[in-house]
């Protein structure tokens, strides 16, 4: 290609605009410039779609429910001024309760103030809210931020280690929607117990964040928590971010919230044009359908050469997966669609998978994130008119171009720093875009239903466990092998689960196992 030629394709392939600071570099796609134009009905249909979604319409046809996450950066789009007064409220209480704990106006039970806090949730009650505490953590926090995203009881003991004497200052947030989610119950109960072990009432140093009449709020109203906030029946755990489930947790760390929806707001105002070539997140769209071909057959590798930007590839790997990933489209066809999401951090990455990028499988695009601010102030020269964060870029840069040498396809997106107003910009464009392309697929990205089918199969695992304990139990003289455990249980089918639940057991002191090797052991009940 001739220098001006590229030069103009360069242009033609860079997005930005004087209201949102936050531009995108398309140019080492490889899209043809027919594609847009093929496109575009499709993307109309897609805009279309949107704007009934935002307007109100049923968006989750399983549980018959609006999608309205949009609303919550700018109440007035809400359909009923029910939902925006709502809306409004919620973000007011969020910055009133902040204001009581950093005041001590509430406070703990044995300590002049709360100093820390412990969000207990899981999937979209951790993630975004893990990834807007790392990347705008700073030594002026108002409060230093714990999160339990698992029911592993080692990860427990280990927050727990952490926080110490520190625990009878520590503020916990419950979240969870349906008030259900076992892994979110779990933690209470564990966190619960720690409390109580040192003598303090757990519920004076709890909220919840939680749907209205959910178990978690009656549990809430009956216990005497020191909050609620509200989880709404039209806000997916995937983007609750900027609704309490976030807001809450970046309040009480001293983040200003109204300029975190103002960012998303602002991307936005953006991201409903109808032109595809001024929308960044319809350019977003349209690049992960030709990289693809429509059908999820490259892995978007997400890499942000800034360390506050760690997070970000976990948190998108639920947004775009989660809402992708489906085995039907909307006629119930079977279509298997999906787009796969990893990451790690520039320059770490050129140490550790860069090398399969380059020279490995063509199944990938790289979105390459840069962060223009290095720090806050002047950098040192590690060499002359040289400094560390020129590096950062040169590593970023060389990376791309060293992959688009290769043939292997990415696009670049620039922010003027990580701040409140960055990341919900970044934030809105990213979920808007998961909404577009779900569109141009033709799959519902506002259900889960694989999730749902994995809940199922563990409650079904937990129910074959206590039948074994039962049957040892009624028997505690006698030693059972796997076999004759299914046997007895007429459960000849899951001889491999049985298996597992009883080394569980028997790791973990509640079974006593024979000395045999594993597939040869018999078991009996500790006494």
């Amino acid at each position: 290609m001739h220098k001006n030629q590229a030069w103009e394709h360069f242009c033609e392939s860079y997005w930005w605009d004087e209201q949102v600071p936050l531009r995108i570099d398309l140019s080492r796609m490889g899209i043809p410039e027919s594609f847009w134009e093929e496109m575009t009905p499709a993307m109309g249909a897609a805009f279309e779609e949107m704007q009934g979604l935002e307007q109100g319409a049923i968006a989750n046809a399983d549980e018959q429910r609006m999608v309205g996450h949009y609303w919550l950066r700018d109440a007035k789009l809400a359909p009923t001024a029910a939902i925006r007064e709502e809306i409004e409220t919620s973000v007011k209480r969020i910055k009133d309760f902040a204001h009581a704990i950093h005041s001590g106006q509430v406070r703990p039970t044995t300590q002049p103030a709360f100093t820390r806090f412990l969000q207990i949730g899981i999937g979209g009650s951790a993630l975004g809210p893990q990834l807007v505490y790392d990347a705008l953590r700073t030594s002026t926090d108002e409060m230093e931020g714990y999160f339990l995203d698992n029911t592993d009881p080692d990860g427990i003991d280990r927050l727990l280690m952490d926080l110490g004497e520190q625990l009878s200052s520590t503020l916990v947030l419950i979240v969870s929607k349906s008030g259900g989610t076992k892994e979110t119950h779990n933690g209470m109960l564990e966190i619960k117990a720690a409390f109580e072990a040192r003598g303090l009432p757990f519920e004076r140093h709890a909220v919840a964040i939680t749907g209205a009449g959910s178990k978690l709020d009656d549990l809430a109203q009956r216990s005497g928590m020191l909050d609620t906030f509200p989880i709404w029946d039209w806000v997916g755990g995937r983007t609750s971010l900027l609704s309490p489930v976030g807001l809450l947790p970046a309040a009480l760390q001293g983040v200003d919230i109204e300029t975190l929806l103002a960012g998303a707001a602002a991307m936005d105002v953006c991201t409903r044009r109808q032109i595809v070539r001024e929308n960044p997140a319809a350019r977003l769209a349209l690049s992960w359908h030709y990289a693809g071909d429509g059908r999820g057959q490259r892995d978007m590798v997400v890499l942000p050469y800034k360390d506050r930007l760690l997070l970000l590839s976990r948190y998108l790997q639920q947004l775009v997966m989660e809402s992708l990933g489906k085995e039907l489209d909307r006629q119930q066809r079977v279509v298997n669609q999906g787009l796969s999401v990893y990451g790690n951090k520039g320059s770490t990455d050129q140490h550790a998978f860069v090398q399969q990028l380059r020279d490995g499988a063509d199944d990938f695009f790289v979105t390459f994130i840069e962060v223009l601010q290095d720090r806050k102030g002047n950098s040192m020269e590690v060499e002359e008119e040289i400094t560390s964060g020129d590096y950062l870029l040169g590593f970023l840069y060389g990376t791309r171009q060293a992959l688009w040498e290769s043939g292997r396809r990415s696009l670049h997106i620039t922010l003027p720093e990580v701040s409140a107003k960055s990341l919900g910009m970044l934030i809105a464009l990213f979920e808007r875009a998961v909404g577009l392309y779900a569109s141009l697929i033709n799959i519902n990205a506002y259900h889960q239903p694989g999730v749902e089918a994995g809940k199922k199969a563990a409650g079904a695992f937990l129910s074959l466990q206590k039948e074994v304990m039962a049957l040892l139990r009624a028997h505690p003289q006698e030693t059972f092998s796997v076999p004759a455990l299914a046997e007895a249980l007429q459960r000849g089918e899951q001889m491999d689960a049985i298996f597992y639940i009883a080394e569980h057991l028997a790791a973990n002191g509640r079974l006593l196992p024979s000395e045999d090797p594993p597939l040869s052991r018999t078991y009996q009940l500790k006494s």
